[in-house]
């Protein structure tokens, strides 16, 4: 299986809010359809052939065929997603806020109304993908996983999932861009206690749409293999709903390498993702609400911060040439960066400004 390396480009997705694809939970805003333009009787011209078109094929029914058996419906208590069938052992990765703080499961194949019991092997709630396992793998067909590495903006891309609960739904789009890095927002689990927002890196994004049960679900290309698993969509700030046409996927070659760590070892033992080494929450001005930076609560003895001289009462203020206002803009600037990588941090303390370098760490394992 090929390494998996974070993408340390800058490409971050400039979104208002965001949908999360799984489980009914919505948040955000739609945008408002335009009005139909009244349709006069014209005649058509056929406008000149463009050398090199190619429109692709008639129908996408034989990588449907593919793909169909090896994605499952995913059903908790609290709602229902997708998963990918990873191996013939019936290990199915899938995300982390489909799964929760479930520890059972039932998931059930496209075409057999018959669910099966499944049992929670880990979660790795940093990059949304958890691990399930089926309690009886028979009739489970393994996806064939490609190199996400490869996608590129323009592919065609098919998204299989279990949509509202509609088993075995297929949407259509292409790959719009790669290498973005988006935040889910925090959502509330069923004890009352907030799950805090995730940062992924590397995001394919696509205008296949994502609808509320397609997350954990298979991201394809045209030869039916995984290149991506969708995890939410956009949303608009002038609305009520989720964007059309704004969805974003984790890359496979990510999935598989935490998946396979979750299977192999119960817990993720290498992120590969950086960190600075603090506990830090966003600092709010004198009218309580716009945010002036990213306050550090405490530091980790011994770790990136620590060693750069940052002490509880800092106020980081910009990663680079990256402001961070607050906590998300300092997670969206970590997750564009390597552990080891050495970043220069602007820091406010004592009411004047500082420049720190600082050598990243790696995010702790699960």
């Amino acid at each position: 299986m090929k390494t998996t390396q974070r993408v340390r480009r800058a490409g971050l997705a400039t979104v208002a809010a965001l949908v999360i694809g799984g489980s009914g939970v919505a948040v955000g805003t739609a945008i408002a359809e335009p009005a139909a333009p009244v349709a006069t009787a014209a005649k058509t011209t056929p406008g000149p052939e463009i050398a090199g078109s190619y429109a692709g094929p008639a129908s996408y029914a034989g990588v449907v065929r593919k793909v169909l058996p090896s994605v499952v419906l995913i059903r908790t208590e609290n709602g229902l997603g997708s998963g990918v069938v990873l191996d013939t052992k019936g290990n199915i990765v899938t995300n982390a806020h489909v799964a929760g703080d479930a520890r059972e499961f039932q998931v059930q194949v496209a075409g057999n109304p018959s669910p099966r019991p499944a049992k929670l092997v880990g979660t790795y709630p940093a990059d949304d993908l958890a691990v399930i396992r089926a309690d009886d793998p028979a009739g489970l067909q393994p996806a064939t996983f490609g190199d996400s590495d490869q996608a590129q903006a323009g592919d065609v891309v098919l998204a299989v999932g279990n949509p509202l609960g509609l088993s075995g739904s297929v949407t259509q789009g292409i790959v719009s861009a790669t290498d973005r890095a988006v935040t889910e927002p925090a959502t509330g689990g069923p004890d009352g206690q907030s799950r805090p927002a995730a940062t992924l890196p590397g995001a394919i994004q696509t205008s296949a749409p994502i609808n509320p049960g397609n997350s954990g679900g298979a991201l394809v290309n045209a030869s039916g293999q995984v290149i991506g698993i969708p995890t939410l969509a956009a949303g608009s700030p002038q609305g009520g709903g989720q964007a059309q046409g704004i969805g974003f996927a984790i890359p496979s070659n990510l999935a598989r390498d935490i998946a396979t760590q979750i299977i192999d070892t119960g817990h993720v033992t290498n992120s590969h993702r950086a960190a600075i080494g603090a506990e830090v929450t966003t600092v709010l001005g004198a009218d309580g609400t716009a945010a002036h930076g990213v306050g550090v609560v405490t530091v980790t003895g011994g770790g990136p911060a620590d060693k750069a001289g940052l002490t509880a009462g800092d106020v980081i203020t910009r990663v680079g040439a990256q402001e961070t206002p607050d906590t998300t803009a300092l997670s969206q600037a970590l997750a564009a960066a390597s552990p080891g990588d050495k970043v220069t941090v602007t820091v406010s303390r004592d009411g004047g400004e500082r420049d720190v370098r600082i050598t990243l760490g790696e995010l702790p394992a699960s």
